[in-house]
């Protein structure tokens, strides 16, 4: 039997009462049990609910009101004066911020206040500043409720048994560049477990609708039905919107374990090698970049899928601390979907046709193309962009014979530059380093030794024998910079070596 509501038990409670007080003993033993095996109470509880005659909570006295709004208005002055802290944290400052505040002046409390606000519990402090603290600030983002997320079956790596092409994994890939402050494109990435069919389409905004409109249109693309979704519980997942999306569209929604990303690896790994590798690691933000993006993903999904040939694990077998893991040849996803013999005759057929028009070099062409202005759009200013035309493709196809020679030809690449470390601590020989430097110039084949006596005479007690090593890697430097001055400085008339005329 389900659980009952409260209203019921409390109309349950109202009717059987008046019934139980006019019973004999043995018909109030008879009543009683059939009254706590329907609303689930506790038995003493139920005999003394019939013998009042009211509901669960009509017994129970009101509390009196402690904290009147003298005390809240003075908790809202010491709350400001602290900074908006936690109720903890106020809790264990209130007696030294009261202090403070009523020695300089700022507060003159009554007696009876003062003790009430000292005597305040840290729950009742965040419970009085809540309605306050809702309509101020960044609204926090919640975690999906857990009811929600219970409902949602959990999917491992190890549980996906050769499922039928339809069964994706989904994730979200952020263009937020070195900050994640502000808005910024998302891409939603989808990714076919049994074939590896890969899709892309931009976020303009993380919202839920947003999302299941996307996904709706990704749906259209894929050449089969979509059976199954798995996600992680990221909470733009994680929601009433999406669940009830799969369950009018009869797709089975799961998601991963929390912190597993191992769990979605199919995806994880189409994330780098796809996105990042098309796309890299700029921020993108606004309307132009995602319809940029867009653009790209046209062109990508047909080249990824058609022609990128990918390995698939098949098997894994652990001997110790050591995997041998085995691999199928490296196959196309079209190939896969082809090959797969629950793939339908029809798709067989319409796969077909869109790989027999399909130009692999002007594909190519129109990614690099999109990939110069998404480039020019993050790191140019509107007035410099290049406008981007897509060059013709004999020329493109020419450039292709030689692009080796320049690297990496994809424009959204960027090498990640390491800073160089600077200097830590400050210089121990900053007050001498004039005279250190004279000395060398003067006399370049003294030694380090030689060099900290001379600084020792000259500064007697400042600087210890263990700065020996630090000298020494200072004339290092200064011996490069002076053998760089002497080769190609402008004191050097000798031409260059491959200029001098050589004998007949």
């Amino acid at each position: 039997m389900g659980r009952l509501s409260m209203a019921t038990r409390k109309e349950l409670t109202a009717a059987v009462s008046e019934r139980y007080r006019a019973s004999t003993r043995a018909e109030k033993a008879r009543i009683l049990d059939e009254f706590v095996v329907v609303t689930g109470f506790h038995r003493k509880h139920a005999m003394r609910l019939l013998r009042r005659g009211e509901g669960p909570f009509a017994g129970r006295r009101a509390r009196p009101r402690i904290y009147d709004e003298a005390e809240r208005n003075a908790l809202i002055l010491l709350w400001e004066a602290s900074d908006r802290v936690c109720g903890k944290r106020l809790k264990a400052l209130l007696p030294v911020l009261l202090e403070a505040m009523e020695r300089h002046g700022h507060f003159d409390l009554a007696p009876e206040i003062r003790g009430k606000l000292l005597a305040m519990s840290a729950a009742t402090i965040d419970r009085t500043l809540g309605p306050i603290r809702e309509g101020l600030g960044r609204p926090r983002r919640r975690p999906a409720a857990h009811a929600l997320r219970r409902s949602i079956p959990i999917r491992t790596s190890a549980d996906w048994d050769d499922p039928a092409p339809g069964f994706v994994e989904a994730d979200l890939v952020a263009h937020s560049g070195p900050s994640t402050r502000g808005s910024f494109i998302q891409t939603l990435v989808l990714t076919d477990i049994a074939t590896g069919w890969t899709e892309c389409a931009p976020l303009l905004v993380r919202e839920q609708t947003l999302l299941s409109t996307v996904l709706t249109e990704l749906r259209k693309q894929l050449p089969f039905a979509l059976l199954g979704l798995d996600t992680d519980n990221d909470t733009v997942f994680m929601n009433e919107t999406l669940k009830a999306y799969c369950d009018a569209a009869n797709i089975v929604f799961t998601r991963c374990r929390p912190y597993r990303k191992n769990d979605q690896a199919f995806v994880e790994q189409k994330n780098g090698a796809v996105v990042r590798r098309m796309v890299g690691y700029r921020r993108f933000e606004g309307l132009e970049a995602a319809t940029l993006l867009a653009k790209l993903y046209r062109s990508a999904r047909l080249f990824v899928n058609f022609f990128q040939p990918s390995f698939k694990l098949i098997a894994k077998q652990r001997d110790g601390a050591r995997v041998r893991k085995t691999y199928s040849p490296p196959a196309t996803p079209h190939q896969r979907l082809v090959a797969d013999a629950r793939t339908s005759d029809a798709v067989r057929s319409r796969l077909q046709e869109i790989y027999a028009g399909l130009d692999p070099v002007v594909l190519l062409r129109d990614i690099r193309a999109m990939q110069e202005r998404l480039a020019a759009l993050a790191d140019t200013p509107p007035a410099v962009r290049p406008d981007g035309a897509a060059q013709p493709i004999d020329l493109f196809l020419a450039s292709l014979r030689t692009a080796w020679k320049d690297g990496a030809l994809r424009p959204t690449d960027r090498p990640i530059v390491k800073a160089k470390r600077g200097r830590r601590r400050p210089d121990p020989l900053v007050k001498a380093a004039a005279d250190l430097r004279n000395w060398f110039e003067a006399e370049p084949w003294r030694t380090g030794s030689e060099l900290l006596s001379r600084l020792q005479a000259e500064y007697p007690g400042d600087y210890p024998d263990k700065l020996l090593r630090t000298l020494q890697r200072r004339l290092k430097v200064w011996r490069s910079e002076q053998a760089d001055a002497l080769l190609f400085g402008p004191l050097n008339k000798e031409p260059p070596i491959q200029e001098i005329a050589r004998p007949h």
